[in-house]
């Protein structure tokens, strides 16, 4: 009896789980589910916000105010009022209204510069991004340890939704989309599975994508190149076009899928001595843009992931080459799920596993004009221009760095 109950109910989940989630990925279309369940969380995440701010008032705690970049900072203070709150907390003696230099300033000033060091525009790209609200994927909200019974109900209801629910659900689909990618790819059908099995692995993700500007989107004999955030960038450029990948070559699993991969289309892998010559990694990629019958290569010149904030030093040799580039500026919503993968920090596994127990991955994905290297411009220059192109249109920092 229990055996069939639970067969019954494997096959509901299945049914379900084919008609509303795998065939309306398969052909791009949606009901309308995932913005619908992203609404409903923004309205509880505004509530959490409102109730921890009158938390914070009842128990006399300072708030952090973000500023337009996204990272959470101190509201700024002078010297001289950092220096009177020190000698405040410190000394119950009243205080005059010059200010002596004291021995233990020394301090004070020791760790003002380490903080300036540690605190550089370049260092702190490689770090998450906070919020000012609290989104329910963290225990506690910076310097808050319990606001209500209510917020601590709702933080563990929100656990068993995602880690009981939302989990199992991402690698099923996860699983499935990858079994298709090495199964099914052939030579007549090679570009048209990719594409399914990306929208497949995007909805294991409950990723909500809006595409700007499709009429931008890269041609064939081109290079698309886009700020880079995460591993995951691939699959949310993929869902929406054919691309050829450049890569070094894998063992393992992600070798069996690239196998898969590489069957009928032509991307671009190279073995680990080979990457590391310049020359030769820019005589293929110039082969294959030569032809114009091959997809056109997505390439994340930055080399790196950078946390969503801004956008770092593009390196030259992408636009060396002298095709007809097309920028993409990718921006993720950090509400709703961190993206932004720090491989100091987290292996891929564990980043993967991050990724499928947040709510979502929410991003924008702006498509700009084909951009071609200018007469009098070198590499280097073609390539900042691409770069301030795709941050401005993206929201971020244009670094030089």
């Amino acid at each position: 009896m229990i055996v069939s109950l639970l067969g019954i109910s494997l096959t509901v989940l299945f049914t379900l789980l084919l008609v509303f989630i795998i065939v309306p990925a398969v052909f791009g279309v949606s009901f309308g589910i995932r913005k619908l369940y992203m609404k409903t969380l923004l309205k509880i995440f505004a509530w959490a916000t409102l109730r921890m701010e009158r938390g914070a008032k009842e128990r006399n705690h300072q708030l952090y105010k973000p500023y337009t970049n996204g990272i959470i900072a101190k509201e700024p203070t002078s010297l001289e009022e950092e220096i009177k709150e020190i000698r405040r907390s410190g000394s119950s003696k009243a205080l005059d209204n010059t200010l002596e230099f004291e021995l233990s300033d020394i301090f004070y000033f020791c760790r003002k510069g380490v903080e300036t060091i540690m605190d550089d525009e370049v260092t702190k790209r490689f770090s998450a991004e906070e919020l000012e609200s609290w989104n329910l994927l963290s225990r506690t909200n910076y310097n808050f340890q319990y606001i209500s019974l209510r917020l601590t109900v709702l933080w563990g209801l929100g656990v068993l939704i995602r880690y009981c629910f939302l989990l199992p659900l991402r690698i099923a689909l996860a699983f499935t989309g990858i079994s298709l990618l090495v199964v099914g790819t052939t030579e007549f059908l090679s570009k048209h599975v990719h594409l399914m099995c990306y929208r497949i692995c995007v909805r294991a993700l409950t990723a909500i994508i809006t595409y700007h500007d499709r009429k931008n989107r890269p041609r064939n004999g081109g290079i698309c190149v886009a700020n880079h955030t995460s591993p995951i960038d691939v699959i949310i450029l993929a869902s929406d076009g054919y691309y050829a990948m450049v890569g070094q070559v894998h063992g393992g699993l992600m070798g069996v899928i690239q196998r898969a991969m590489v069957k009928a289309c032509p991307h671009v892998w190279f073995e680990r001595s080979e990457v590391k010559d310049r020359h030769l990694v820019a005589k293929r990629l110039t082969e294959h843009v030569q032809d114009k019958s091959k997809l056109p290569i997505l390439i994340f010149p930055e080399g790196t992931c950078i946390n969503n904030t801004s956008v770092m030093m593009f390196k030259k040799g992408s636009f060396e080459i002298g095709a007809t580039v097309y920028p993409v500026a990718i921006k993720y919503d950090p509400q709703f799920g961190d993206a932004f993968w720090n491989s100091s920090k987290y292996g891929m596994v564990t980043y993967l596993l991050r990724m499928m127990t947040s709510w979502a991955i929410v991003c924008s994905v702006w498509y700009l004009p084909p951009m071609t290297r200018e007469a009098e411009e070198d590499a280097v220059q073609f390539a900042n221009r691409v770069k301030s192109a795709i941050a401005r249109q993206g929201g971020l920092v244009d670094l030089l760095w």
